[in-house]
């Protein structure tokens, strides 16, 4: 059975007091257990936080995803620039903000991916807490792959790369000129030693950096940009871009290979998504994926976390129902663009001149 818990003090105002027993009940009649105390494998935390003092949950294990709770009477000019510290501060999956600076209250989901879209609905509707759970359910039923197995046996001939790496290299300064490359978020400025050593230990986050992007060297491997890297400036093999070689099942985890001298940087999460891709379309020779937007495109249907064996099943559909795999660009929700093409300069070719930077969210 599915599990949830919640923690710190939603008794605090009768709005956090009343959200936390309706989403409870909420739960509770789809199928999910509440434990009075988190277990090592409780899938769903609720952590109320004090938005002056947000305190984070300390996950014993990596398929736990954490939902912050805050609420504010503070008049903001913008949501996201306002909640977004207190997400990574918690060390959050994804955030509700509730904003009861005015009458009917508002609130607002924050993801990590710098998404904010409110609710349809307040909490005086009927389906108020329906259309929360729609939303969060997809963290309580995701399938996060994170690990990393590091295998020292890149072959000598690429410890300098190779042409498809100075593609790479060339196309992460094309993506900096398009101004696709939002400033990484100065994570080690919010969390204190303590809060920023243990989300490296929990998720190898270093930084947090938007977009990547991948090139297939044979079979299904592939070069792919590193997590937390400057995208415009991607040189060191191992720690700019890894040689992404294969996906474990068994153990959830990314396969790569490194040179013996290097201490490697982690994989992008996407690179799951990138593994399923290259490894269904032979065809697809590169992927771009970008937080911004271009019209008409198919777009998945549910805002899963980045990570996700759940995305990546989602962004791979879409891809697989296109005209032409080999150079497809699907939305996903927001979030940004997956877009496949025989080679970088491919996509790049198609997608000068129709780029969005705003996401639409919803």
């Amino acid at each position: 059975m599915r599990t949830f818990t919640m923690i710190g003090n939603w008794t605090q105002t009768p709005l956090l007091e009343r959200f936390a027993s309706g989403m409870r009940n909420k739960m509770e009649e789809n199928g999910y257990r509440f434990e009075a105390e988190p277990k090592s494998d409780i899938q769903l935390v609720f952590n109320f936080v004090d938005p002056q003092q947000p305190q984070y949950f300390r996950r014993n294990g990596k398929g736990t995803f954490v939902l912050t709770i805050a609420e504010s009477n503070l008049t903001t000019d913008n949501i996201l620039y306002t909640a977004y510290p207190i997400l990574v501060r918690s060390l959050g999956n994804m955030m509700i903000y509730i904003d009861r600076s005015s009458v009917p209250h508002h609130t607002y989901f924050i993801t990590l991916e710098q998404g904010c879209y409110p609710t349809s609905s307040n909490e005086a509707d009927p389906n108020y807490f329906d259309e929360v759970f729609s939303r969060i359910e997809p963290l309580a039923t995701a399938q996060l792959v994170i690990d990393n197995k590091f295998i020292a046996d890149l072959p000598q001939d690429l410890w300098s790369g190779d042409h498809i790496t100075q593609s790479l290299h060339n196309a992460g300064k094309m993506l900096d000129q398009m101004n696709l490359l939002p400033t990484p978020f100065p994570i080690d400025q919010l969390l204190s030693p303590k809060e920023l050593r243990h989300i490296k230990r929990l998720y190898g986050i270093g930084g947090l950096s938007y977009g990547n992007l991948s090139a297939r060297k044979e079979g299904n491997h592939f070069w792919m940009s590193a997590s937390g890297v400057n995208k415009s400036s991607l040189k060191e093999i191992g720690r700019d871009i890894l040689y992404i070689r294969g996906f474990n099942e068994k153990d959830l985890a990314m396969e790569i290979s490194i040179p013996p001298h290097v201490s490697p940087r982690r994989a992008s999460v996407d690179a799951i998504e990138h593994w399923m891709i290259y490894n269904e379309h032979p065809e697809v020779g590169a992927i771009v994926h970008i937080h911004a937007w271009m019209d008409g495109v198919p777009s998945t249907e549910i805002n899963y976390p980045c990570g996700t064996v759940q995305l990546a099943e989602a962004v791979a559909e879409q891809i697989r129902k296109a005209e032409d795999p080999s150079r497809a660009v699907v939305g996903l929700k927001n979030h940004g663009l997956t877009i496949t093409g025989r080679n970088l300069e491919d996509i790049f070719e198609r997608i000068e001149g129709r780029i969005l930077p705003q996401v639409p969210m919803s």
